[in-house]
């Protein structure tokens, strides 16, 4: 601890932690912002954005753009067997744990340039301007660039827990099998184990993302400190009812399955605004069955999910949410069948870290504050392996996953010079991590 809070105070003194011979170390913004520019050449779309799916031919050649730039950046570029793009740079203290950074740059169906992409070629940067100023840190340092993180965060959880035979073999957004797909970007499914690694086996992994919501525009506020990656619980309702002839049924002789969706979907709004707190829940899509106009549905299939930091809220939220699901039944004549999916456990930041970009951002002299991500990231599947941290930027609008998304060229800038800060010193608290 006492290596850590020297760190600190050589952030915040004259001695800066960012401080070289030839001035202080600072990263070059309109770089990043050209090789943003560059990268949104790969999948472009007439909307503006990009669809640069996982494991298409858009995401391979924009992943061969990058391997460019982490080779220009002095990097040590190699595919894992899961197909993450891993950059090295040797640390002068080989018994350190290595520090990663990185993010991801492939993107949803019509997404935009700003998602994934700015914490990647930010942290390319961190290893350019260390190269270019000649500055070798105590840690390792690695830049990864994860494959297929808005599928199912498959890259990263390859590396953080391993990937079984049904992922392997499931189908990704590409309509390419996973298994196929990793071999595409250079991977090795059958040596998929080789990509996972020990917990405890890096000092830190650090990233830098656009906030994908409008908090930090509203309230004019320059950085975002990452308190937690939201847990996700998501489950797939079926109500039955009976379907019967819409003309002929009277009111209150129906089991109307739609009628009981819809005061459901209610109700979930009601049960997560009653509670204070943070958390979110979604009836996300419906699909009402036989379909016809003169025809009482009887039977609705529908998606729904609750988030929030705390796990044990998000269960008791969903106890109060399948107890009133019970009760609309049993008014409305009708039966709710509930199956959870995949879903994803809270991860929150290390306080340490937490305290040192918020640390790091001051000395710059931008306005921060602490606050959840309300959406899943990297860095939640790398808390299995070591403390994390989440820098956040501004975020137009806070628009994602949109073409329209946009973050200003100055915002990506003060994230990547925090990031930057925020790595020298880590690097300098050696005995903390």
């Amino acid at each position: 601890m006492k290596a850590f809070v020297a760190a600190l105070v050589l952030l915040c003194g004259d001695a800066s932690a960012a401080t070289h011979a030839h001035g202080p170390m600072r990263v070059n913004g309109p770089r990043i912002v050209n090789h943003l520019e560059a990268l949104s050449e790969y999948g472009k779309n007439p909307q503006g954005g990009v669809s640069r799916i996982a494991y298409s031919d858009a995401d391979r050649a924009g992943r061969e753009y990058a391997i460019g730039l982490m080779k220009d950046a002095g990097l040590e570029v190699s595919i894992d067997t899961a197909g993450n793009l891993v950059g090295r740079r040797r640390g002068s203290d080989a018994t350190l744990k290595p520090i990663v950074i990185g993010s991801h740059i492939d993107s949803v169906p019509e997404g935009g340039n700003y998602d994934g992409d700015v914490g990647s070629l930010s942290a390319i940067e961190i290893a350019q301007i260390l190269s270019e100023r000649h500055l070798t840190t105590h840690h390792p340092l690695q830049v990864i660039i994860f494959a297929d993180e808005e599928g199912l965060m498959l890259g990263s959880t390859a590396i953080a827990a391993g990937l079984d035979l049904a992922r392997l073999n499931s189908v990704s957004q590409s309509g390419k099998v996973v298994r196929d797909g990793i071999k595409f970007l250079g991977g090795d499914p059958d040596r998929i184990a080789e990509a996972k690694r020990a917990p405890g086996s890096i000092a830190a992994y650090l990233e830098l993302h656009i906030e994908q919501g409008g908090l930090l525009e509203r309230e004019n506020l320059q950085i975002g400190v990452v308190e937690g990656i939201v847990g996700i619980l998501d489950a797939e309702v079926t109500i039955e009812g009976f379907a019967n002839h819409a003309g002929t049924t009277p009111m209150d002789q129906r089991h109307d399955a739609l009628l009981s969706a819809a005061r459901f979907t209610d109700k979930l709004n009601q049960i997560i605004t009653a509670m204070p707190g943070r958390q979110v829940g979604t009836v996300g899509w419906l699909k009402a069955q036989p379909g016809a106009y003169n025809v009482v549905p009887g039977k609705v299939t529908l998606g729904m999910e609750v988030r929030d930091l705390d796990a044990r809220k998000i269960e008791n939220l969903y106890d109060q949410i399948r107890a009133a699901a019970d009760a609309i039944g049993r008014l409305n004549g009708t039966s709710f069948h509930f199956e959870e999916r995949a879903g994803s456990e809270p991860a929150l930041t290390d306080p340490k870290l937490q305290t040192l970009i918020e640390t790091s951002a001051k000395h710059l002299g931008f306005s921060t504050r602490l606050m959840p991500s309300g959406a899943g990231h990297d860095a939640q599947k790398m808390s299995k392996l070591g403390p994390i941290g989440m820098i956040f930027i501004p975020s137009v609008g806070g628009i994602s996953h949109s073409p329209k998304e946009f973050s200003k060229p100055g915002d990506i800038e003060n994230g990547a010079n925090v990031l930057l800060e925020t790595v020298l010193g880590l690097d300098r608290a050696r005995d903390a991590y």
